[in-house]
């Protein structure tokens, strides 16, 4: 357990305790934000803005078409947009009906979109033409009855979007031909709504406003249930730990990072729109020469992402030339930063940048450095507001300051559970409301909490959760594979990229072919940069591939024919 003195001495004027009853749900943030900064500008992408006051109204309407499909509260609804103007307005119209949102990458195979609809049991799901023809090889197999499409230029207004759609579709041919006869154009089903009633069912914090899915600290793909209360909670927190740098309706953040990520969802798009701040969607972060040309054009405040979105911007000519002068939050998540980014970004920014940590299952966040930290101290902070962080051994007992062990969480954000898996639930949440994280952390006789090695074999790269298992399962599908495994190998740039350790059973099979089988199969950052092929794997006597030797053994950043 950790105390709350570190409140007194690291973050004035923070409470120790949030106020859960300020909101009833989520929909209770953001309509109250509707109403108090209806005239402001809620984001802005490709130099297109849209405000509160559009927000509210479009919405409203996607919320009332949903229900006059049959939606009822608690149907789930998919989201698989990037950063554009669509999102938010899917998101909070999807809320606003008493639905539940399921985020999906974009980027999605075909067998990874067809488990995380089946599972999540979604009705309806709105994505993106360049993405349409990935729904379309398996929503027969699917439960989705209702399919709204949407292009990159649909509601950016002429001649800008027209343009954009026309060269995505006809020029850079980025938008691949797909059958969905029955689905929507989401500009229309706005249009359809206007006229229709948008009726506000009850909503406590107990409803579920979420199935984010997340490897959790084991295995396949699975959904977080997190409640109204879970991100309302996270919203305060935040808020709280936030209020001294804030000044409510004069923010700019930039969003880089997917709004489908946890990160982005919470700390970005949720916190933001309470402050009534003013939200850059960043759509493709990839290309950093275009990215700082957006950053060029806003005088920003607020900048979230990972380690490796900050080392791109670094190491990027003209982010340096960049004006820095109204910028004063930079938080890193997702994933650690490193202490060179750190100190590069502040002799380039002026501004700390400022780590933070959590999990898709604490909504994200469960501990934050103090926003008066001046430089980088290799922690991931305190705990936040109405939150409790503590070391365990194998056992299950707290361990003293220093001693490494497994952190554990508890507080209002700690997500309701696995959705439909008790048992995975069981493994990881307490009956006290203590989650187990999987990583391994100490703490400081300060309260500080650093993350020393993680207990599971997750991979993270760039922040996303890469699980060996799936990996593993997907190589050991190939016809010319005897055994795998698949470690993590440290990379600068990632943080981790994926390796493939492998017997054939055909010495023709090479690691390009294999590589090939895997982009097939997998999300463009699990497939593997490294494959190795070797006689054979450390196994136990029973035959239990040892993941620990494997890494003494193949974890250098090398490949094989």
């Amino acid at each position: 357990m950790t105390d709350k003195i570190w409140l007194k001495q690291y973050a004035q004027g923070v409470p120790a305790e949030i106020d859960l009853e300020e909101f009833a749900s989520v929909v209770d943030i953001f309509e109250q934000s509707f109403k108090s900064f209806s005239d402001q500008t809620a984001f802005v992408n490709f130099g297109r803005e849209l405000s509160y006051a559009d927000l509210d109204r479009k919405s409203r309407d996607f919320g009332a078409y949903l229900q006059s499909l049959g939606l009822r509260k608690g149907d789930r609804v998919a989201i698989m947009l990037p950063n554009l103007l669509q999102y938010p307005i899917a998101l909070f119209g999807i809320l606003r009906a008493g639905l539940v949102v399921v985020n999906t990458n974009p980027l999605y195979t075909a067998r990874e979109l067809k488990h995380q609809l089946n599972d999540s049991g979604a009705r309806a799901i709105i994505v993106l033409e360049n993405f349409a023809h990935t729904l379309a090889s398996v929503i027969d197999d699917s439960p989705v009855e209702h399919v709204f499409v949407t292009g990159v230029g649909d509601l950016l207004g002429f001649p800008k979007g027209p343009l954009i759609n026309f060269v995505l579709r006809k020029v850079k041919k980025e938008v691949p031909s797909y059958d969905l006869p029955n689905a929507e154009r989401f500009g229309q089903a706005l249009k359809a709504g206007h006229s229709l009633p948008l009726e506000r069912p009850p909503l406590g914090h107990d409803d579920i406003a979420f199935l984010q899915y997340t490897g959790g600290t084991t295995g396949v793909s699975k959904g977080a249930m997190l409640t109204h209360g879970n991100i309302v909670a996270n919203v305060q927190q935040a808020s709280a730990w936030l209020g001294p740098l804030v000044e409510y309706g004069r923010e700019v953040v930039v969003t880089a990072l997917p709004l489908y990520h946890i990160f982005a969802l919470t700390a970005n798009c949720l916190v933001f729109i309470k402050f009534g701040g003013r939200n850059l969607l960043i759509t493709n972060p990839r290309d950093m020469n275009g990215f700082v040309k957006e950053l060029k054009k806003e005088s920003f405040t607020a900048i979230t992402g990972v380690n490796t979105l900050f080392n791109g911007l670094l190491n990027t000519a003209s982010f340096k030339d960049l004006d820095f002068s109204s910028l004063r939050l930079t938080l890193g998540g997702g994933m650690a930063v490193q202490r060179a980014v750190a100190e590069r970004w502040k002799e380039t920014t002026g501004v700390p940048l400022i780590e933070a940590y959590g999990l898709t299952e604490t909504s994200p966040a469960a501990c934050i450095n103090p926003m008066d930290l001046k430089d980088y101290n290799g922690a991931i902070g305190l705990p936040v507001p109405s939150t409790e962080c503590c070391v365990i051994d194998a056992e299950g007992k707290p361990l003293p300051t220093g001693e490494p062990g497994e952190l554990c969480v508890r507080g209002p954000q700690v997500m309701l559970g696995y959705w439909q898996r008790p048992e995975e639930t069981a493994t990881v949440l307490d009956d006290q409301g203590w989650l187990k994280t999987g990583d391994m952390a100490r703490q400081d006789e300060k309260g500080y909490f650093y993350i020393v090695d993680r207990k599971k074999d997750m991979i993270l790269v760039s922040g996303f959760n890469v699980y060996p298992n799936e990996i593993e399962d997907v190589v050991a599908g190939h016809p010319k594979i005897l055994e795998v495994g698949v470690i993590g190998i440290d990379d600068p740039k990632s943080g981790e990229l994926v390796k493939v350790v492998a017997v054939r059973k055909d010495n023709s099979l090479t690691a390009d072919e294999l590589r090939e089988y895997c982009k097939k199969e997998l999300t463009g950052y699990k497939v593997p940069r490294y494959i190795e092929f070797v006689d054979e794997l450390p196994k136990t006597n029973v035959g239990k591939i040892l993941r620990r030797e494997l890494r003494d053994k193949f974890g250098e950043p090398k490949s094989t024919s």
